[in-house]
């Protein structure tokens, strides 16, 4: 059965960490709906190789409409964070109990919407150590899985990993 995927992303987002899962979450028959501040922009990776054209405003979005949400990582997640409306959106979502797929710098979400305590999850290096004082339990490894309900991955590199636990996670949601 075809899941819904929200996917919170700006400018500066790493290239691959959407790219990739947005292709296998596709290519297994999931939509991916790209949410930022303004619907029909386009936003541009970091490394310039991808482009996004944004879908939903994040004003015009809920919860209930999205089956899983994919954080990707670069400077992305940084920068949404610092306006609430993407905090809430990530709050409601924890809330919800529904998948969390999160990759590199994309926990920086996660920890500005306080939904890291207490769950096992790995990130980029250099945000580690905001994951420990934060709360989580954090392991150096190419994808940690939590309670099937959250899936994170450290780099670009984790990607085959990273893909194919959060398609498992879907087929079962």
């Amino acid at each position: 059965m075809s899941k819904k995927v929200a996917v919170l992303i700006t400018d500066e987002f790493e290239d691959s960490e959407f790219t990739s899962p947005a292709e296998a979450y596709t290519k297994a028959g999931h939509e991916v709906v790209t949410i930022e501040m303004q619907a029909g922009k386009t936003v541009t990776g970091k490394q310039g190789k991808a482009e996004v054209k944004i879908d939903k405003d994040i004003d015009h979005v809920s919860v209930d409409e999205f089956d899983a949400l994919l954080l990707p990582g670069g400077h992305s997640p940084d920068s949404l964070r610092g306006d609430d409306r993407f905090v809430d959106f990530t709050k409601d979502f924890i809330a919800s109990g529904k998948p969390i797929f999160a990759i590199c710098h994309g926990p920086q979400l996660l920890i500005s919407a306080g939904g890291v305590r207490g769950r096992k999850m790995t990130s980029v290096k250099a945000i580690a150590v905001d994951l420990r004082n934060a709360g989580a339990d954090f392991y150096d490894k190419e994808v940690v899985v939590d309670k099937d309900t959250l899936v994170t991955s450290r780099t670009p590199d984790d990607l085959p990993a990273f893909n194919r636990e959060s398609l498992r996670i879907l087929s079962a949601v």
